[in-house]
């Protein structure tokens, strides 16, 4: 039991515990982001800002494509940000938590067959 609470051991731990925070943060956000990308906001009919009541209707359409240029670009950069801190993180987590499991002493050797003469 002391050695399943060795300093070491509760390193692994707080690491796995941390990048599986991480990751699931991360994979909360390329859902987010993928959502948005894939139903983006609806424009609004009231004035947006900068535009002013005497601006034409093609200032008006070419700030709104702006604006939506914008939303999607902002998107497209959190999936990546998410996508990339996932990748990052989940390898990290493997890792340690492989380590924690190969320290961990073996609750119970299975027994052995007996092996027949050769």
């Amino acid at each position: 039991m002391q050695e399943r609470f060795s300093l070491r051991n509760l390193y692994l731990y707080l690491v796995c515990l941390i990048t599986l925070v991480i990751a699931i943060f991360a994979g909360v956000g390329v859902v987010r982001n993928a959502v948005e990308l894939a139903y983006p906001e609806p424009g609004h009919h009231v004035p947006m800002l900068g535009e002013e009541p005497g601006m034409s209707a093609e200032d008006q359409q070419r700030l709104h494509r702006a604006i939506q240029d914008s939303q999607r670009r902002q998107s497209v950069l959190g999936l990546i940000s998410s996508g990339a801190l996932l990748l990052i993180a989940g390898p990290v987590y493997v890792y340690h938590w492989r380590r924690v499991q190969a320290e961990l002493p073996s609750r119970q050797a299975p027994p052995e067959e007996p092996r027949a003469p050769a």
